[in-house]
């Protein structure tokens, strides 16, 4: 399960930082184990109890294992680890060992607990909605585990990595191209209405991905251009509790100086901090992005009224 944005995450969490102490290394290895493998059993989960017995599918290799495994009459852990064995190589050699052993564990426990589950009794037999949308969010929640912790669970993304490289083209639209081929391919095996369920599940999944990675409390990034800056920046440490920082500007019409507040809030806080706005400057240009991660400063809440 491959999503437009889950590639750049995984490297993301990659990165090293000279500033991690070696006292903390065992336990942010148990930690990466124990979050990997409790994605790798959601998404088994999700594939054995929910999907696969109402003939809906995921996108990336593990769609095509799913349908391979249906034409062959073969169990689907077989070849969710051997279909994504050649790209954990490829990983390997051009992402990091960290990269390539954390997919690893977490694509053979998956298939083990795939194995293990087949037997068990679909929870809703017979019924693909019902299948694609509880799929969806518990494979969702195992797959942003497992990125969450360096890892990945389909070998789709790599390939889309190394050919972005090589193309114009960005990682999220190759993966987007590729999913779209296979989620389409699966009308061949299962039908045509199956086949749209699966999309169902896919799209859900990307979404609880989102979730699960950045968290309920998705923090955004606003820039705020107002000549009442000072006011609006106070207002906003009284009222809304963050600290704000203002940057010199330069108005690229009117070659005036600008002052621009930067300040990051929540999701839950967007309203709010437009109602603030408004009050003092109803002109005011306000921008909003999303962040994926915040680390440092001083983001630290305090109390607002």
């Amino acid at each position: 399960m491959t999503d437009t944005t889950t590639a750049e995450r995984t490297l993301e969490k990659l990165k090293p930082d000279g500033r991690e102490k070696k006292s903390f290394l065992t336990l942010r290895q148990l930690q990466r184990v124990v979050l990997l493998t409790i994605g790798a059993v959601l998404m088994a989960v999700a594939l054995e109890i929910f999907m696969v017995p109402n003939g809906v599918i995921d996108g990336g290799i593990t769609g095509i294992s799913i349908m391979v495994s249906k034409l062959f009459g073969l169990p689907l852990g077989i070849f969710l680890t051997v279909l994504n064995l050649p790209f954990l190589l490829l990983g390997y050699k051009q992402i990091g060992k960290t990269f390539a052993f954390s997919t690893l564990y977490a694509v053979v426990f998956m298939s083990i607990c795939t194995s293990l589950l087949h037997s068990v009794p679909a929870l809703t037999p017979n019924e693909p909605l019902l299948g694609a949308i509880f799929g969806g969010v518990v494979l969702g929640v195992g797959v942003g585990l497992v990125i969450r912790s360096g890892g990945s669970l389909d070998g789709t993304e790599i390939v889309a990595i190394l050919v972005s490289e090589k193309t114009p083209f960005s990682v999220g639209q190759i993966v987007l191209v590729i999913n779209v081929f296979i989620l389409g391919s699966a009308g061949f095996v299962f039908g045509w209405p199956n086949a749209l369920y699966s999309m169902i599940a896919y799209y859900i999944a990307m979404k609880m991905i989102d979730v699960t990675i950045e968290g309920m409390d998705q923090s955004k990034s606003v820039w705020i251009i107002s000549d009442k800056y000072r006011d609006i920046g106070e207002a906003l440490t009284d009222r809304l509790g963050r600290g704000v920082t203002y940057l010199n500007g330069e108005g690229g019409f009117s070659g005036d100086d600008k002052k621009v507040i930067f300040v990051v809030i929540t999701r839950l806080e967007e309203a709010k901090l437009k109602s603030i706005v408004e009050d003092w400057d109803s002109h005011a240009f306000v921008a909003i992005g999303n962040i994926h991660d915040v680390k440092g400063g001083r983001f630290k809440k305090k109390g607002i009224h």
